[in-house]
């Protein structure tokens, strides 16, 4: 079985080991989404990880969902990226945009008082943090159906910004009961045409959205992520039989593209899990650590049993820039500041101190 230092070819890419710096939303750009300075040393400093997936970044205005997040559909957001890609390149890394319309989970204080979208108008659970604190959820608008063809061309245009600015590619975001997972998901899905109801209606835009981004800018340059039967933000997924259909569709679909991978939010022992790797038949990373943090002895677990190929860790990348190294050479870890996790500047962003410091 390979180690956690082993190479990994992915399409295109060669990765000098197998830890991907998993999505981490940090709240730290600027009010019109544009990555500066802070996001640039950030990404550098972590450019050691076999691959970075950004932090969620909106493929349009009404797909941001919380404050100061980050996006791929201005000029000057474009120019930002610019920034952060060439710094990871100089230092040898490699770099995904996560494209993330947050669909319901939004309020239209936090992007300027656009409003929310949803494929149903279901209000998401709880509440959403504003600049005038915590605020309900709204009732969304249900997209209308002659509406979504737009919404597929804004992650592709998404992604051809991403292109432009020197990423490497993009990560479709089908998880975490955002948009694309709130029309996967029964709970927050209560359409009644050809993208509600069964399985294969549910599994529609996530395909759309997929291979529209593969053709636009290379299949190689694409992965995808899920989350089956996450139940998070109300994106509710209960039975285990819908479930299998509808990312068994999904994945049945996506598979003859030649994505660069299929990233999966679950414990990847599950028999789902395994099915999916199998008819996916590529690269597969696994991401197990939601609940709890990822160690080195539990992502090497990963590897070992033969249940991925690669592992995305968190939060010990976020407190520890040179993990990679700190894990190899037994290296003590730096422990992650929950406090200081969302907006803010340098403190608990790119303060935290490498080996060499």
């Amino acid at each position: 079985m390979p180690d956690l230092f082993d190479s990994l070819t992915v399409k295109s890419w060669t990765l000098p080991n197998r830890l991907v710096m998993a999505p981490l939303t940090r709240n730290r750009a600027d009010g019109d989404g544009v990555p500066g300075d802070l996001a640039v040393e950030y990404y550098a400093q972590r450019a050691s990880a076999g691959l970075i997936i950004t932090e969620g970044t909106q493929p349009s205005a009404v797909g941001q969902g919380y404050l100061n997040t980050p996006g791929l559909h201005s000029a000057e957001q474009v120019a930002g990226w610019r920034r952060v890609a060439d710094a990871v390149h100089e230092r040898g890394g490699r770099i995904v945009a996560q494209l993330m319309h947050a669909g319901r989970v939004s309020h239209p204080d936090n992007k300027h008082g656009l409003e929310t979208v949803a494929p149903s108008a279901l209000a998401a659970p709880n509440e959403m943090f504003t600049a005038d604190g915590m605020k309900p959820h709204p009732v969304p608008r249900a997209l209308e159906l002659d509406e979504i063809p737009g919404v597929v061309e804004e992650y592709v245009q998404a992604a051809r910004n991403a292109v432009e600015a020197g990423l490497d590619g993009v990560e479709v975001h089908a998880a975490n009961g955002y948009l694309i997972h709130q029309f996967l998901a029964p709970g927050s899905n209560e359409r009644a045409d050809g993208y509600g109801g069964s399985p294969a209606n549910r599994a529609r835009l996530a395909i759309e959205v997929t291979r529209a981004v593969a053709e636009a800018i290379g299949p190689e340059r694409v992965g995808i992520r899920i989350s089956p039967a996450h139940n998070i933000q109300g994106a509710t997924e209960t039975d285990p039989a819908d479930v299998e259909a509808t990312y068994g569709t999904l994945v049945e679909a996506i598979a003859p593209l030649g994505l660069a991978y299929l990233s999966v939010l679950a414990d990847p022992r599950q028999d789902l899990v395994q099915r999916l790797r199998k008819d996916f038949g590529g690269v597969v990373i696994a991401n197990d650590g939601f609940g709890e943090i990822t160690t080195r002895d539990k992502a090497q677990a990963v590897l070992d049993e033969d249940l991925a190929d690669a592992v995305a860790v968190g939060r010990l990348f976020l407190a520890n820039p040179d993990l990679p190294r700190r894990w190899e050479t037994g290296a003590g870890l730096n422990e992650p500041d929950g406090a200081t996790f969302y907006g803010g500047g340098a403190a608990g962003y790119t303060d935290y101190p490498s080996l060499d410091d």
